[in-house]
């Protein structure tokens, strides 16, 4: 998100050798494959087959697969793009840089939500409790908005060789640097963190004391989707943990830049699989597929010809 300049130029510019730079593009290109084709159909099955496995929160898997989506069909292709070529050209590198940024703080808004559903339970499927889960929802999408938008408006953005991507330039000012990153991990990222491993506490409590319903829900697949997006962002928070330890701003270094780059990528991939683990999801979506096949496949009368004797 965030990298130095200094006196006009990059630090530690990154020159990528000829089979480093193909073998990025390559890991980019599976990502997004991954990411494009498994949350279109995590969706076409969230939307064709509900009524075939349980789902009672299905508003924060909603808005987590669209981040996915976006993500995977936006920013990863950009990545791999740019890699390409080598560089990003305005106004699609700043837009990059906006919507990751959104991307991110909806991806972690809409796991804090699903959180906050299993611990208060059913009840919060229903009106008006609903109604402020969507309004809390809607505003994670906004507050990412708003956030990658400063650095839009005030001409931050350069092409960062090592993210991949149009990311955050910091010049000479080491305070404004901290404000913002201050103020945008407080609400986009830390404010979650602490209601998903709040509610965790509260859901795990009451599996140990056995309120939990029998019965399989998706959102039993929850704490995967906390340790999948754990794992794959503890390298950009580290990067952002360390330019904000520099008060002569210099970056993270270049390798950890471009580890926070591709496993964020790998964490809108990966989600589709964690679904596919439910087995009465993995189940509706089997019987999606086999059905079209068995519908095309199948003979169709077109004529009758009675023959007399």
């Amino acid at each position: 998100m965030a990298v130095s300049e200094v006196n006009g130029s990059v630090s530690a510019e990154v020159q990528w050798p000829e089979a480093e730079r193909w073998l990025l593009v390559a890991v980019l290109a599976v990502e997004m494959l991954m990411g494009v084709v498994g949350n279109i159909c995590v969706l076409t099955v969230k939307v064709m087959c509900r009524g075939q496995f349980r789902c009672r929160y299905w508003l924060p898997f909603f808005s987590l697969s669209l981040s996915d989506l976006g993500c995977s069909l936006l920013i990863t292709s950009g990545s791999m793009l740019a890699t390409i070529a080598e560089g990003q050209s305005s106004p699609w590198c700043e837009a990059v840089s906006l919507l990751k940024f959104a991307f991110i703080t909806s991806s972690i808004g809409s796991i804090a939500i699903l959180c906050v559903q299993r611990a208060m339970g059913p009840s919060s499927a229903k009106s008006p409790v609903f109604v402020v889960m969507a309004t809390a929802c809607s505003a994670s999408w906004l507050t990412g908005v708003v956030f990658g938008s400063v650095p839009v408006v005030y001409a931050w953005i350069r092409y960062d060789p090592a993210e991949m991507l149009c990311a955050v330039f910091w010049e000479n000012s080491y305070s404004d640097m901290l404000t913002y990153i201050l103020c945008a991990f407080s609400l986009c990222i830390f404010l979650p963190f602490l209601l998903i491993f709040a509610c965790s506490a509260i859901t795990a409590a009451g599996g140990l004391r056995g309120n939990r319903e029998a019965e399989a829900d998706l959102s039993d697949v929850a704490p995967l989707l906390v340790a999948s997006y754990m794992v794959c962002y503890t390298p950009f928070f580290v990067s952002e943990l360390v330019l904000l330890g520099s008060l002569d701003l210099a970056p993270a270094p270049n390798w950890l830049r471009t580890l926070s780059s591709v496993m964020s990528y790998l964490d809108c991939g990966v989600n589709p699989l964690i679904y596919c683990c439910h087995q009465t999801f993995r189940e509706a979506g089997l019987a999606l597929l086999w059905t079209r096949r068995r519908a095309e496949s199948e003979p169709v009368l077109t004529a009758i010809t009675t023959t007399e004797t």
